[in-house]
Protein backbone atom coordinates (compact mmCIF):
# COMPACT_ATOMS: atom_id res chain seq x y z
CA UNK A 1 0.00 0.00 0.00
CA UNK A 2 1.35 3.42 -0.95
CA UNK A 3 1.15 6.36 1.44
CA UNK A 4 0.48 9.93 0.16
CA UNK A 5 1.27 11.92 3.31
CA UNK A 6 4.79 12.99 2.25
CA UNK A 7 3.40 14.50 -0.90
CA UNK A 8 0.69 16.34 1.07
CA UNK A 9 3.32 17.66 3.53
CA UNK A 10 5.33 18.98 0.57
CA UNK A 11 2.28 20.75 -0.83
CA UNK A 12 1.54 22.35 2.53
CA UNK A 13 5.06 23.62 2.76
CA UNK A 14 4.85 25.21 -0.64
CA UNK A 15 1.57 26.97 0.32
CA UNK A 16 3.27 28.67 3.22
CA UNK A 17 6.33 29.63 1.18
CA UNK A 18 5.25 30.35 -2.39
CA UNK A 19 7.97 30.16 -4.93
CA UNK A 20 8.26 29.79 -8.63
CA UNK A 21 5.54 27.53 -9.98
CA UNK A 22 6.85 24.09 -10.89
CA UNK A 23 6.88 23.09 -14.46
CA UNK A 24 3.83 20.99 -15.28
CA UNK A 25 5.83 18.24 -16.93
CA UNK A 26 8.06 17.75 -13.84
CA UNK A 27 5.31 16.85 -11.36
CA UNK A 28 4.70 13.26 -12.46
CA UNK A 29 8.43 12.43 -12.31
CA UNK A 30 8.82 13.85 -8.80
CA UNK A 31 5.88 11.86 -7.53
CA UNK A 32 7.25 8.64 -8.96
CA UNK A 33 10.60 9.19 -7.24
CA UNK A 34 8.98 9.78 -3.86
CA UNK A 35 6.78 6.71 -4.12
CA UNK A 36 9.80 4.57 -4.97
CA UNK A 37 11.73 5.81 -1.88
CA UNK A 38 8.76 5.14 0.38
CA UNK A 39 8.38 1.61 -0.97
CA UNK A 40 12.09 0.81 -0.24
CA UNK A 41 11.85 2.11 3.34
CA UNK A 42 8.76 0.03 3.96
CA UNK A 43 10.40 -3.15 2.77
CA UNK A 44 13.47 -2.50 4.99
CA UNK A 45 11.34 -1.83 8.05
CA UNK A 46 9.21 -4.90 7.45
CA UNK A 47 12.36 -7.09 7.11
CA UNK A 48 13.81 -5.73 10.34
CA UNK A 49 10.54 -6.38 12.17
CA UNK A 50 10.50 -9.96 10.89
CA UNK A 51 14.04 -10.60 12.04
CA UNK A 52 13.29 -9.12 15.47
CA UNK A 53 10.24 -11.36 15.78
CA UNK A 54 12.37 -14.43 14.97
CA UNK A 55 15.04 -13.45 17.50
CA UNK A 56 12.39 -12.82 20.14
CA UNK A 57 10.77 -16.18 19.47
CA UNK A 58 14.15 -17.95 19.73
CA UNK A 59 14.99 -16.21 23.00
CA UNK A 60 11.61 -16.97 24.40
CA UNK A 61 11.94 -20.64 23.49
CA UNK A 62 15.41 -20.75 25.04
CA UNK A 63 14.22 -19.23 28.30
CA UNK A 64 11.29 -21.59 28.34
CA UNK A 65 13.60 -24.60 27.99
CA UNK A 66 15.85 -23.26 30.74
CA UNK A 67 12.87 -22.81 33.00
CA UNK A 68 11.71 -26.36 32.39
CA UNK A 69 15.24 -27.65 33.09
CA UNK A 70 15.45 -25.60 36.29
CA UNK A 71 12.21 -27.13 37.53
CA UNK A 72 13.48 -30.62 36.64
CA UNK A 73 16.74 -30.00 38.52
CA UNK A 74 14.87 -28.73 41.57
CA UNK A 75 12.52 -31.69 41.64
CA UNK A 76 14.87 -34.54 40.67
CA UNK A 77 18.30 -33.55 41.94
CA UNK A 78 19.62 -33.34 38.41
CA UNK A 79 22.52 -31.10 39.37
CA UNK A 80 24.06 -33.92 41.37
CA UNK A 81 23.48 -36.34 38.53
CA UNK A 82 25.08 -33.97 36.07
CA UNK A 83 28.11 -33.56 38.30
CA UNK A 84 28.39 -37.31 38.64
CA UNK A 85 28.21 -37.79 34.89
CA UNK A 86 30.92 -35.20 34.38
CA UNK A 87 33.07 -37.03 36.91
CA UNK A 88 32.26 -40.35 35.30
CA UNK A 89 33.25 -39.12 31.86
CA UNK A 90 36.57 -37.69 33.06
CA UNK A 91 39.51 -39.56 31.67
CA UNK A 92 42.91 -38.71 33.10
CA UNK A 93 46.04 -40.50 31.99
CA UNK A 94 48.20 -41.39 34.99
CA UNK A 95 51.62 -42.97 34.73
CA UNK A 96 52.69 -46.17 36.44
CA UNK A 97 54.73 -46.32 39.62
CA UNK A 98 57.66 -48.74 39.38
CA UNK A 99 60.31 -50.02 41.75
CA UNK A 100 63.99 -49.49 40.90
CA UNK A 101 64.03 -52.71 38.84
CA UNK A 102 60.87 -51.98 36.82
CA UNK A 103 58.37 -53.96 38.90
CA UNK A 104 54.93 -52.34 38.58
CA UNK A 105 53.73 -50.95 41.91
CA UNK A 106 50.74 -48.97 40.64
CA UNK A 107 49.01 -48.89 37.26
CA UNK A 108 45.73 -47.75 35.72
CA UNK A 109 43.22 -50.18 34.19
CA UNK A 110 39.96 -49.54 32.36
CA UNK A 111 36.98 -50.96 34.27
CA UNK A 112 33.20 -50.91 33.87
CA UNK A 113 30.97 -49.06 36.32
CA UNK A 114 27.24 -49.68 36.66
CA UNK A 115 24.74 -46.83 36.70
CA UNK A 116 20.97 -46.50 36.23
CA UNK A 117 18.35 -44.17 34.82
CA UNK A 118 15.56 -44.58 37.42
CA UNK A 119 12.91 -43.29 35.00
CA UNK A 120 13.53 -46.37 32.84
CA UNK A 121 13.58 -48.93 35.68
CA UNK A 122 10.36 -50.98 35.74
CA UNK A 123 10.41 -52.12 39.37
CA UNK A 124 12.96 -50.58 41.77
CA UNK A 125 12.69 -53.26 44.48
CA UNK A 126 12.84 -56.16 42.03
CA UNK A 127 15.85 -54.63 40.25
CA UNK A 128 17.74 -54.05 43.52
CA UNK A 129 17.09 -57.59 44.73
CA UNK A 130 18.25 -59.03 41.41
CA UNK A 131 21.48 -57.04 41.60
CA UNK A 132 22.06 -58.20 45.17
CA UNK A 133 22.18 -61.73 43.83
CA UNK A 134 25.27 -61.04 41.71
CA UNK A 135 27.04 -58.23 43.61
CA UNK A 136 28.55 -58.69 47.09
CA UNK A 137 27.96 -56.30 50.00
CA UNK A 138 24.94 -54.87 48.24
CA UNK A 139 22.56 -52.53 50.12
CA UNK A 140 19.14 -53.42 48.72
CA UNK A 141 17.26 -50.74 50.65
CA UNK A 142 19.56 -47.92 49.61
CA UNK A 143 19.55 -48.91 45.94
CA UNK A 144 15.77 -49.36 45.98
CA UNK A 145 15.42 -45.81 47.26
CA UNK A 146 17.78 -44.51 44.58
CA UNK A 147 15.96 -46.34 41.79
CA UNK A 148 12.62 -44.97 43.04
CA UNK A 149 13.75 -41.36 42.61
CA UNK A 150 13.01 -39.08 39.68
CA UNK A 151 16.69 -38.61 38.92
CA UNK A 152 18.02 -39.55 35.52
CA UNK A 153 21.41 -40.82 36.70
CA UNK A 154 22.51 -42.76 39.83
CA UNK A 155 25.65 -44.80 40.42
CA UNK A 156 25.01 -48.42 41.43
CA UNK A 157 28.55 -49.85 41.68
CA UNK A 158 31.87 -48.46 40.47
CA UNK A 159 34.75 -50.48 39.03
CA UNK A 160 33.16 -53.88 38.49
CA UNK A 161 35.25 -56.94 37.79
CA UNK A 162 34.75 -58.51 34.35
CA UNK A 163 32.85 -61.38 35.99
CA UNK A 164 30.54 -58.98 37.85
CA UNK A 165 29.85 -57.01 34.69
CA UNK A 166 28.93 -60.15 32.81
CA UNK A 167 26.64 -61.29 35.62
CA UNK A 168 24.82 -57.94 35.68
CA UNK A 169 24.59 -57.88 31.89
CA UNK A 170 23.03 -61.35 31.90
CA UNK A 171 20.18 -60.10 34.11
CA UNK A 172 18.85 -58.02 31.21
CA UNK A 173 17.29 -55.42 33.50
CA UNK A 174 15.97 -52.21 31.87
CA UNK A 175 17.38 -48.89 32.98
CA UNK A 176 20.87 -50.22 33.77
CA UNK A 177 23.92 -49.16 31.78
CA UNK A 178 27.74 -49.42 32.00
CA UNK A 179 30.32 -46.69 31.72
CA UNK A 180 34.05 -47.27 31.21
CA UNK A 181 36.19 -45.72 33.94
CA UNK A 182 39.90 -45.78 34.80
CA UNK A 183 40.83 -47.43 38.10
CA UNK A 184 44.15 -47.35 39.95
CA UNK A 185 45.39 -50.86 40.74
CA UNK A 186 48.20 -51.92 43.11
CA UNK A 187 49.48 -55.39 42.11
CA UNK A 188 51.63 -55.88 45.25
CA UNK A 189 48.78 -55.20 47.65
CA UNK A 190 49.98 -54.59 51.19
CA UNK A 191 53.66 -54.92 50.32
CA UNK A 192 55.08 -51.37 50.32
CA UNK A 193 51.59 -49.92 50.78
CA UNK A 194 52.80 -46.92 52.80
CA UNK A 195 55.54 -46.13 50.30
CA UNK A 196 53.27 -46.45 47.27
CA UNK A 197 50.18 -44.89 48.85
CA UNK A 198 46.91 -44.64 46.92
CA UNK A 199 44.72 -42.28 44.87
CA UNK A 200 41.00 -41.47 44.89
CA UNK A 201 38.42 -42.42 42.26
CA UNK A 202 39.34 -39.38 40.22
CA UNK A 203 43.00 -40.50 40.17
CA UNK A 204 44.27 -37.79 42.51
CA UNK A 205 47.16 -38.91 44.70
CA UNK A 206 46.08 -39.06 48.35
CA UNK A 207 49.01 -40.67 50.19
CA UNK A 208 52.54 -42.01 49.79
CA UNK A 209 54.31 -41.73 46.45
CA UNK A 210 50.99 -41.35 44.65
CA UNK A 211 50.67 -38.00 46.39
CA UNK A 212 54.36 -37.08 46.50
CA UNK A 213 54.82 -37.52 42.73
CA UNK A 214 51.29 -36.68 41.63
CA UNK A 215 52.37 -33.92 39.23
CA UNK A 216 55.01 -36.11 37.57
CA UNK A 217 52.58 -39.01 37.15
CA UNK A 218 50.04 -36.92 35.21
CA UNK A 219 52.53 -34.92 33.13
CA UNK A 220 53.62 -35.83 29.59
CA UNK A 221 50.44 -37.84 29.04
CA UNK A 222 51.12 -40.04 32.05
CA UNK A 223 54.78 -40.96 32.16
CA UNK A 224 55.97 -43.69 34.59
CA UNK A 225 57.85 -42.79 37.76
CA UNK A 226 60.47 -45.17 39.17
CA UNK A 227 61.06 -45.31 42.93
CA UNK A 228 64.24 -46.21 44.80
CA UNK A 229 62.46 -49.13 46.50
CA UNK A 230 63.71 -52.65 45.70
CA UNK A 231 60.77 -55.03 46.04
CA UNK A 232 63.10 -57.95 46.76
CA UNK A 233 64.48 -56.08 49.78
CA UNK A 234 60.98 -54.93 50.66
CA UNK A 235 59.69 -58.50 50.79
CA UNK A 236 62.30 -59.69 53.28
CA UNK A 237 62.08 -56.52 55.33
CA UNK A 238 58.32 -56.95 55.57
CA UNK A 239 58.46 -60.66 56.41
CA UNK A 240 61.10 -60.34 59.15
CA UNK A 241 59.41 -57.32 60.72
CA UNK A 242 55.98 -58.98 60.64
CA UNK A 243 57.34 -62.12 62.32
CA UNK A 244 59.21 -60.06 64.93
CA UNK A 245 56.15 -57.95 65.69
CA UNK A 246 54.11 -61.10 66.16
CA UNK A 247 56.75 -62.84 68.28
CA UNK A 248 56.98 -59.97 70.76
CA UNK A 249 53.33 -58.93 70.50
CA UNK A 250 54.24 -55.34 69.68
CA UNK A 251 51.54 -52.77 68.99
CA UNK A 252 53.28 -51.57 65.84
CA UNK A 253 56.62 -51.71 64.05
CA UNK A 254 58.78 -49.90 61.53
CA UNK A 255 61.81 -50.84 59.43
CA UNK A 256 63.91 -48.93 56.88
CA UNK A 257 66.89 -49.75 54.66
CA UNK A 258 68.82 -46.81 53.19
CA UNK A 259 71.90 -46.35 51.02
CA UNK A 260 74.26 -44.31 53.21
CA UNK A 261 76.01 -42.66 50.23
CA UNK A 262 73.02 -41.66 48.08
CA UNK A 263 70.17 -41.43 50.57
CA UNK A 264 68.06 -43.85 48.50
CA UNK A 265 65.44 -45.65 50.56
CA UNK A 266 65.51 -49.20 49.20
CA UNK A 267 63.03 -50.58 51.72
CA UNK A 268 60.45 -49.10 54.10
CA UNK A 269 57.83 -50.99 56.10
CA UNK A 270 55.25 -49.80 58.59
CA UNK A 271 53.01 -52.20 60.50
CA UNK A 272 50.08 -52.54 60.79
CA UNK A 273 49.50 -51.86 57.10
CA UNK A 274 46.62 -51.88 54.59
CA UNK A 275 45.66 -52.83 51.06
CA UNK A 276 45.84 -49.72 48.83
CA UNK A 277 43.32 -51.36 46.51
CA UNK A 278 40.78 -50.93 49.34
CA UNK A 279 41.99 -47.98 51.43
CA UNK A 280 38.48 -47.27 52.68
CA UNK A 281 38.51 -50.56 54.58
CA UNK A 282 41.62 -49.56 56.58
CA UNK A 283 41.63 -47.79 59.92
CA UNK A 284 43.57 -44.59 60.55
CA UNK A 285 46.13 -46.63 62.49
CA UNK A 286 46.68 -48.96 59.55
CA UNK A 287 47.10 -46.08 57.10
CA UNK A 288 49.63 -44.36 59.40
CA UNK A 289 53.16 -44.56 58.02
CA UNK A 290 55.13 -44.98 61.24
CA UNK A 291 58.44 -44.84 59.41
CA UNK A 292 57.88 -41.20 58.45
CA UNK A 293 54.66 -39.94 60.00
CA UNK A 294 55.23 -40.97 63.65
CA UNK A 295 57.82 -39.58 66.04
CA UNK A 296 59.44 -41.46 68.92
CA UNK A 297 61.96 -40.87 71.64
CA UNK A 298 64.73 -43.03 70.22
CA UNK A 299 66.60 -43.83 73.42
CA UNK A 300 70.27 -44.81 73.39
CA UNK A 301 70.54 -44.56 69.61
CA UNK A 302 71.23 -40.87 70.32
CA UNK A 303 74.40 -41.82 72.20
CA UNK A 304 76.07 -42.24 68.81
CA UNK A 305 75.39 -38.55 68.14
CA UNK A 306 76.52 -37.60 71.66
CA UNK A 307 79.87 -39.37 71.31
CA UNK A 308 80.34 -37.88 67.82
CA UNK A 309 79.60 -34.43 69.30
CA UNK A 310 82.36 -34.77 71.89
CA UNK A 311 84.89 -36.04 69.37
CA UNK A 312 84.03 -33.45 66.72
CA UNK A 313 84.02 -30.51 69.14
CA UNK A 314 87.24 -31.67 70.77
CA UNK A 315 85.84 -31.80 74.29
CA UNK A 316 86.85 -35.45 74.64
CA UNK A 317 88.78 -38.34 73.09
CA UNK A 318 88.02 -42.06 73.10
CA UNK A 319 90.20 -42.43 76.22
CA UNK A 320 88.59 -39.58 78.17
CA UNK A 321 87.07 -40.67 81.47
CA UNK A 322 83.74 -39.71 83.06
CA UNK A 323 82.38 -40.36 86.53
CA UNK A 324 79.66 -43.01 86.48
CA UNK A 325 80.15 -44.22 90.05
CA UNK A 326 76.69 -43.08 91.13
CA UNK A 327 73.45 -41.68 89.66
CA UNK A 328 73.49 -38.12 88.37
CA UNK A 329 71.25 -35.57 90.10
CA UNK A 330 70.17 -32.70 87.83
CA UNK A 331 67.21 -30.33 87.80
CA UNK A 332 65.33 -32.31 90.41
CA UNK A 333 65.70 -35.54 88.41
CA UNK A 334 67.94 -38.56 88.95
CA UNK A 335 69.61 -40.23 85.96
CA UNK A 336 70.41 -43.95 86.41
CA UNK A 337 72.16 -46.63 84.36
CA UNK A 338 70.19 -49.79 83.62
CA UNK A 339 73.28 -51.93 84.14
CA UNK A 340 75.45 -49.69 86.28
CA UNK A 341 79.21 -50.21 86.30
CA UNK A 342 79.54 -47.89 89.33
CA UNK A 343 82.94 -46.65 88.25
CA UNK A 344 84.69 -44.19 85.99
CA UNK A 345 84.18 -45.05 82.34
CA UNK A 346 86.00 -44.04 79.19
CA UNK A 347 84.04 -42.51 76.36
CA UNK A 348 84.36 -45.86 74.55
CA UNK A 349 82.95 -47.75 77.55
CA UNK A 350 80.11 -45.28 77.94
CA UNK A 351 79.04 -46.21 74.43
CA UNK A 352 79.50 -49.98 74.70
CA UNK A 353 77.88 -50.19 78.15
CA UNK A 354 75.22 -47.68 77.08
CA UNK A 355 75.66 -45.52 80.16
CA UNK A 356 73.05 -42.78 80.58
CA UNK A 357 75.12 -41.14 83.29
CA UNK A 358 78.22 -41.05 81.12
CA UNK A 359 76.33 -39.75 78.07
CA UNK A 360 74.80 -37.00 80.18
CA UNK A 361 78.19 -35.88 81.44
CA UNK A 362 79.60 -35.89 77.89
CA UNK A 363 76.74 -33.67 76.62
CA UNK A 364 76.89 -31.29 79.59
CA UNK A 365 80.59 -30.82 79.02
CA UNK A 366 80.03 -30.08 75.31
CA UNK A 367 77.17 -27.70 76.12
CA UNK A 368 73.54 -27.24 75.13
CA UNK A 369 74.32 -24.89 72.25
CA UNK A 370 76.75 -27.31 70.61
CA UNK A 371 74.34 -30.19 71.10
CA UNK A 372 71.43 -28.30 69.56
CA UNK A 373 73.57 -27.10 66.65
CA UNK A 374 74.69 -30.66 65.84
CA UNK A 375 71.17 -32.09 65.93
CA UNK A 376 69.98 -29.22 63.76
CA UNK A 377 72.65 -29.90 61.15
CA UNK A 378 71.64 -33.59 61.21
CA UNK A 379 68.06 -32.45 60.37
CA UNK A 380 66.74 -33.99 63.59
CA UNK A 381 65.08 -30.76 64.68
CA UNK A 382 62.93 -30.52 61.54
CA UNK A 383 60.81 -32.83 59.41
CA UNK A 384 62.92 -35.29 57.44
CA UNK A 385 63.60 -33.86 53.94
CA UNK A 386 62.05 -36.78 52.06
CA UNK A 387 59.44 -36.41 49.30
CA UNK A 388 56.62 -37.90 51.37
CA UNK A 389 54.04 -35.37 52.54
CA UNK A 390 53.59 -37.62 55.58
CA UNK A 391 57.07 -36.74 56.90
CA UNK A 392 56.42 -35.53 60.46
CA UNK A 393 58.00 -32.68 62.39
CA UNK A 394 59.78 -33.62 65.63
CA UNK A 395 58.60 -32.85 69.16
CA UNK A 396 61.14 -30.57 70.82
CA UNK A 397 61.53 -29.31 74.38
CA UNK A 398 60.21 -25.84 75.17
CA UNK A 399 63.40 -25.01 77.03
CA UNK A 400 66.85 -26.39 76.32
CA UNK A 401 68.65 -26.15 79.62
CA UNK A 402 71.04 -28.48 81.46
CA UNK A 403 68.33 -31.04 82.26
CA UNK A 404 67.21 -31.25 78.62
CA UNK A 405 70.82 -31.42 77.45
CA UNK A 406 71.42 -34.39 79.76
CA UNK A 407 68.29 -36.36 78.81
CA UNK A 408 68.57 -35.68 75.06
CA UNK A 409 72.10 -37.13 75.17
CA UNK A 410 70.55 -40.58 75.63
CA UNK A 411 67.44 -40.06 73.49
CA UNK A 412 64.80 -38.73 75.88
CA UNK A 413 63.17 -35.32 75.72
CA UNK A 414 63.05 -35.09 71.91
CA UNK A 415 60.94 -37.25 69.57
CA UNK A 416 61.91 -37.79 65.93
CA UNK A 417 60.76 -40.01 63.06
CA UNK A 418 62.57 -43.23 62.13
CA UNK A 419 63.40 -41.88 58.65
CA UNK A 420 65.01 -38.79 60.21
CA UNK A 421 66.99 -41.04 62.56
CA UNK A 422 68.38 -43.34 59.89
CA UNK A 423 69.37 -40.38 57.70
CA UNK A 424 71.34 -38.88 60.61
CA UNK A 425 72.87 -42.28 61.35
CA UNK A 426 73.98 -42.57 57.73
CA UNK A 427 75.95 -39.35 58.10
CA UNK A 428 78.14 -41.15 60.64
CA UNK A 429 78.53 -44.19 58.41
CA UNK A 430 79.47 -42.53 55.11
CA UNK A 431 82.44 -40.53 56.33
CA UNK A 432 80.57 -37.63 57.92
CA UNK A 433 78.33 -36.28 55.12
CA UNK A 434 74.61 -35.68 55.65
CA UNK A 435 72.64 -36.81 52.58
CA UNK A 436 68.90 -36.23 52.41
CA UNK A 437 66.78 -39.41 52.20
CA UNK A 438 64.94 -39.89 48.92
CA UNK A 439 62.43 -42.23 47.28
CA UNK A 440 63.84 -41.56 43.81
CA UNK A 441 66.64 -43.69 42.34
CA UNK A 442 70.01 -42.05 41.92
CA UNK A 443 71.93 -42.61 38.68
CA UNK A 444 75.42 -44.08 38.89
CA UNK A 445 77.00 -40.92 37.49
CA UNK A 446 74.81 -38.52 39.46
CA UNK A 447 76.53 -36.13 41.86
CA UNK A 448 75.13 -36.21 45.38
CA UNK A 449 75.27 -32.91 47.22
CA UNK A 450 75.54 -33.24 50.99
CA UNK A 451 76.78 -31.30 53.98
CA UNK A 452 79.81 -32.33 55.98
CA UNK A 453 78.88 -32.81 59.62
CA UNK A 454 81.79 -34.86 60.98
CA UNK A 455 85.38 -35.32 59.97
CA UNK A 456 86.32 -38.67 58.45
CA UNK A 457 88.34 -39.51 61.58
CA UNK A 458 85.35 -38.93 63.85
CA UNK A 459 83.15 -40.98 61.54
CA UNK A 460 85.66 -43.85 61.64
CA UNK A 461 85.95 -43.72 65.45
CA UNK A 462 82.18 -43.85 65.99
CA UNK A 463 81.86 -46.66 63.45
CA UNK A 464 84.49 -48.63 65.40
CA UNK A 465 82.48 -48.09 68.58
CA UNK A 466 79.33 -49.33 66.85
CA UNK A 467 81.15 -52.42 65.61
CA UNK A 468 82.47 -53.06 69.12
CA UNK A 469 78.90 -52.72 70.42
CA UNK A 470 77.88 -55.63 68.18
CA UNK A 471 80.99 -57.69 68.95
CA UNK A 472 80.57 -57.63 72.70
CA UNK A 473 78.06 -54.93 73.69
CA UNK A 474 74.28 -54.56 73.83
CA UNK A 475 73.94 -55.19 70.07
CA UNK A 476 75.56 -58.63 69.93
CA UNK A 477 72.36 -60.29 68.68
CA UNK A 478 72.43 -58.16 65.53
CA UNK A 479 75.47 -59.93 64.09
CA UNK A 480 75.10 -61.30 60.56
CA UNK A 481 77.97 -63.66 59.82
CA UNK A 482 80.04 -62.42 56.89
CA UNK A 483 78.64 -58.88 56.80
CA UNK A 484 80.25 -57.16 59.83
CA UNK A 485 77.27 -55.31 61.27
CA UNK A 486 77.88 -52.17 63.35
CA UNK A 487 75.14 -50.48 65.32
CA UNK A 488 73.54 -49.13 68.46
CA UNK A 489 70.58 -50.27 70.53
CA UNK A 490 67.83 -47.93 71.60
CA UNK A 491 65.35 -48.50 74.43
CA UNK A 492 63.12 -45.64 75.55
CA UNK A 493 60.25 -45.59 77.99
CA UNK A 494 57.10 -44.07 76.50
CA UNK A 495 56.13 -40.72 77.99
CA UNK A 496 52.89 -40.50 79.94
CA UNK A 497 51.18 -37.75 81.83
CA UNK A 498 53.53 -36.84 84.64
CA UNK A 499 56.44 -39.06 83.65
CA UNK A 500 57.41 -42.23 81.80
CA UNK A 501 55.91 -45.72 81.74
CA UNK A 502 58.63 -48.29 82.44
CA UNK A 503 56.40 -51.08 81.10
CA UNK A 504 55.80 -49.40 77.71
CA UNK A 505 58.99 -49.35 75.64
CA UNK A 506 60.08 -48.16 72.23
CA UNK A 507 62.80 -50.67 71.35
CA UNK A 508 65.02 -50.17 68.34
CA UNK A 509 68.32 -51.00 66.71
CA UNK A 510 70.11 -48.77 64.20
CA UNK A 511 72.81 -50.50 62.18
CA UNK A 512 75.26 -50.12 59.29
CA UNK A 513 76.82 -52.86 57.18
CA UNK A 514 79.43 -53.85 56.30
CA UNK A 515 81.58 -52.15 58.93
CA UNK A 516 84.75 -52.17 56.82
CA UNK A 517 82.96 -50.68 53.77
CA UNK A 518 79.72 -48.99 54.94
CA UNK A 519 77.04 -49.19 52.27
CA UNK A 520 73.61 -49.54 53.88
CA UNK A 521 71.91 -48.48 57.09
CA UNK A 522 69.10 -50.52 58.65
CA UNK A 523 66.69 -49.44 61.38
CA UNK A 524 64.13 -51.62 63.16
CA UNK A 525 61.72 -50.16 65.72
CA UNK A 526 59.09 -51.96 67.83
CA UNK A 527 56.31 -50.16 69.69
CA UNK A 528 55.72 -51.76 73.11
CA UNK A 529 57.21 -55.21 72.49
CA UNK A 530 56.67 -57.82 75.21
CA UNK A 531 59.50 -59.99 76.44
CA UNK A 532 59.12 -63.78 76.34
CA UNK A 533 60.94 -66.90 77.44
CA UNK A 534 63.53 -66.60 74.65
CA UNK A 535 64.53 -63.12 75.91
CA UNK A 536 64.21 -63.94 79.63
CA UNK A 537 61.26 -61.51 79.57
CA UNK A 538 63.44 -58.59 78.48
CA UNK A 539 61.89 -56.31 75.86
CA UNK A 540 64.79 -53.92 75.24
CA UNK A 541 66.21 -53.13 71.82
CA UNK A 542 69.13 -55.52 72.20
CA UNK A 543 66.80 -58.46 72.82
CA UNK A 544 63.99 -57.70 70.36
CA UNK A 545 65.05 -55.33 67.54
CA UNK A 546 68.72 -56.33 67.21
CA UNK A 547 68.03 -59.98 66.18
CA UNK A 548 65.62 -58.71 63.53
CA UNK A 549 68.33 -56.48 62.07
CA UNK A 550 70.76 -59.40 61.93
CA UNK A 551 68.26 -61.55 60.03
CA UNK A 552 67.38 -58.70 57.66
CA UNK A 553 71.03 -58.07 56.82
CA UNK A 554 71.64 -61.78 56.14
CA UNK A 555 68.69 -61.84 53.73
CA UNK A 556 69.09 -58.58 51.83
CA UNK A 557 72.88 -58.30 51.52
CA UNK A 558 73.05 -60.73 48.56
CA UNK A 559 70.15 -58.91 46.86
CA UNK A 560 71.97 -55.59 47.21
CA UNK A 561 75.21 -57.03 45.88
CA UNK A 562 77.13 -56.74 49.14
CA UNK A 563 79.93 -59.29 49.08
CA UNK A 564 80.20 -61.68 51.97
CA UNK A 565 83.49 -61.40 53.87
CA UNK A 566 84.59 -64.28 56.07
CA UNK A 567 88.31 -63.39 56.11
CA UNK A 568 89.39 -63.41 59.74
CA UNK A 569 86.68 -61.20 61.28
CA UNK A 570 87.89 -62.20 64.74
CA UNK A 571 91.28 -60.64 64.05
CA UNK A 572 89.82 -57.29 62.99
CA UNK A 573 87.47 -57.31 65.97
CA UNK A 574 90.43 -58.00 68.29
CA UNK A 575 92.16 -54.93 66.89
CA UNK A 576 89.06 -52.87 67.63
CA UNK A 577 88.97 -54.16 71.20
CA UNK A 578 92.63 -53.35 71.71
CA UNK A 579 92.21 -49.85 70.33
CA UNK A 580 89.05 -48.91 72.21
CA UNK A 581 88.93 -50.78 75.51
CA UNK A 582 91.31 -49.65 78.31
CA UNK A 583 93.47 -52.02 80.32
CA UNK A 584 93.22 -49.84 83.41
CA UNK A 585 90.77 -47.44 85.01
CA UNK A 586 90.79 -44.06 83.24
CA UNK A 587 92.10 -41.01 84.99
CA UNK A 588 89.46 -38.73 86.56
CA UNK A 589 88.69 -35.61 84.51
CA UNK A 590 89.13 -32.23 86.13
Amino acid sequence: MMRWWPFRRQVSSEAKNPGPPPMAEAAPADMSRLLRIESDETRALDGARSRLRLVGMALGLGFALLGVRAIDVALSGGSTAAAEMVTASREEVRGDLLDRNGTVLATTLETHSLYADPTLVWDARETAEALAGVLTDFDVERVTEQLSSRRRFVWIRRNLTPRQRQAVFALGLPGLEFRTEPRRVYPSGRLASHVVGYSDRDLNGIAGSERAFNSALVSDNGRPVALSIDMGVQFHLDEVLRNTMSEFQALAASAIVMDVHTGEVVGMVSLPDYDPNRPGDASASERLNRSAQSVFEMGSTFKAFTVALALESGTATLESGYDATEPLEIGGYTIHDDHAENRWLTLSEIFTHSSNIGASRIALEAGAEAQRDLLMRLRLLERAPIELAESASPLLPRNWGPTETATISYGHGVAVSPIATIAAFSAIANGGIYVAPTLLPVAANETIVGERIFSEDVSADVMSLMRLNVVEGTGSRAEAIGYLVAGKTGTAEKPTRGGYDSDALISSFSAVFPYDDPQYAVLVLLDEPQGNASTYQYASGGWTAAPAVGEIVSRIAPILGVERNDDHPDESDALIRAALLPYETPEPRH
